[in-house]
């Protein structure tokens, strides 16, 4: 069985992000673990106290994975508070910090385990791109490696304001038969464990091979 799985363009815990409220009912709990990994960099606290105030508005309380370094992901216990969460919520910032603190973790494979077990797993902007197998590196629109959970797609997020330049790259050095995922800012592309959907205040755009599809050529995860 698997879970809920929303892929988020960015501008994560703002106004525009209605589709919130649902992931939140889709968890059946009133509880969201935050993983703000990702910026460790930026003054994460900022960042998580923007998320107390978006999911308190919901009904919802907020608890925060306070893992930064590798050191803190191996460290005994790390994954406890992921033993009984419903929904994790990875934000953004940087995809290679990220990546690095988390890859072959028993943190990873406790956020793994909730959407393995039914739950709700949201990754915001570069929270959802190194999900993929094959990670965008923000940089220049090439791709370094994720961290697996998603092959056959990867996420361009805030396509809204990617530049055609690194677009072309990005589908140029695409895979044959990947899907390249671009999602607008305050837009959630929403697997629901039966299909795909988009909420939001923008749009999500497909390319495969070179070519513009819709979201229902986009591949069926396993349950």
């Amino acid at each position: 069985m698997s879970g809920t799985l929303a892929l988020v363009g960015g501008a994560e815990w703002t106004e525009g992000c209605t589709f919130d409220a649902g992931l939140l009912e889709r968890s059946g709990g009133t509880r969201v673990v935050i993983v703000p990994t990702a910026s460790a960099y930026e003054q994460p606290h900022l960042l998580v106290e923007r998320a107390r105030r978006w999911f308190a508005s919901l009904g919802a309380e907020v608890d925060v994975l306070e893992v930064f370094g590798r050191s803190e992901a191996l460290a005994p216990g790390a994954a406890d508070i992921l033993d009984d969460a419903t929904f994790v919520y990875i934000s953004g910032g940087s995809p290679m910090h990220l990546r690095s603190v988390l890859k072959d973790t028993p943190v990873w494979d406790g956020i793994v385990g909730v959407w393995r077990r039914g739950g709700v797993i949201a990754g915001s902007a570069e929270g959802a791109t190194v999900l993929c197998t094959h990670m965008v590196d923000s940089r220049g629109g090439a791709f370094t490696v994720g961290l697996d959970l998603l092959d056959g797609l990867t996420v361009i997020p805030r396509y809204n304001l990617w530049s055609e330049d690194k677009l072309h790259r990005t589908i140029t050095l695409a895979p044959a038969q990947m899907a390249v995922v671009g999602i607008d800012e305050a837009t959630a592309l929403i697997w629901d464990g039966e299909a795909w959907s988009v909420s939001g205040t923008g749009s999500v755009t497909v390319h495969r091979n070179g070519h513009r599809f819709g979201i229902d050529e986009l591949p069926i995860l396993p349950h």
